[in-house]
């Protein structure tokens, strides 16, 4: 009986050498291969500027300011301008009405996620729970498909583009920030808006009341220009 309680013995530290080794496998197939987090290329997909030769785009991130909201209609419709709204999801569930009139004013209305989560520290089923839940109820208030979704305050990860994605949309940055949220001056805001514009750009901004006030002279310079404000989809062709 002695051979074979030897021979059982060396056969376990067989086995546990065996399952040490599939283990140490494994860890060095997470730490090495690339995740859904780090999937080269994903980044360069990001869009933040178009190809308009004669046009930008306004582009309003939207959580707040419904009155505001209603202002910059007016003024867009005086101008005979169009925009892209990125609307918050928890915006939009106490605006309908206005998510409607947006839509059916001819600007575009896409998504800014549901409840301004930070992107970049979700992961896959994070970003894409956050962006689909966006997704639904914008579209069922404003009655249109959504092409666009921007991530709150520029922050993602190639999670929330892969994410994005799977869900039909582009993710969206911009090419220029009036970063009228912080700095409430309308003549600052009017500056970063026009100084050295360029076609093709997006100009982001937020419903303030300063950026309300500035936003007849922005279109008046865009007027003189020669340029026009289109939506983002329009301006990306």
């Amino acid at each position: 009986m002695a051979p074979l309680k030897k021979l059982s013995a060396r056969a376990v530290a067989l086995l546990t050498n065996g399952i040490l080794a599939l283990i140490l496998i494994v860890v060095g197939a997470v730490c090495f291969f690339p995740s859904a987090s780090h999937v080269s290329g994903v980044k360069e997909r990001v869009v933040s500027r178009g190809n308009a030769e004669n046009a930008v785009s306004l582009m309003f991130n939207v959580y707040w300011g419904s009155g505001e909201v209603e202002g910059i209609l007016s003024v867009l419709e005086e101008y005979g301008a169009k925009a892209t709204f990125f609307l918050g999801g928890s915006w939009a569930d106490d605006n309908t009405a206005l998510v409607k009139r947006i839509a059916e004013e001819g600007h575009e209305v896409a998504s800014h996620g549901y409840f301004h989560r930070d992107h970049a520290s979700l992961d896959y089923d994070g970003n894409y729970k956050e962006i689909k839940q966006s997704v639904d109820f914008i579209s069922a208030a404003a009655g249109v498909e959504i092409a666009l979704f921007a991530p709150p305050s520029g922050a993602y990860n190639d999670d929330t583009v892969l994410a994005a994605e799977s869900l039909g949309l582009r993710t969206v940055m911009w090419s220029r920030d009036t970063v009228d949220w912080r700095d409430k001056d309308e003549e600052v805001c009017y500056t970063r808006a026009t100084s050295g514009l360029e076609a093709g750009e997006f100009i982001l901004m937020h419903p303030m009341p300063h950026t309300l006030a500035a936003l007849p002279r922005i279109l008046h310079y865009l007027e003189t220009h020669g340029l026009s404000a289109v939506t983002v989809s329009e301006n990306i062709g």
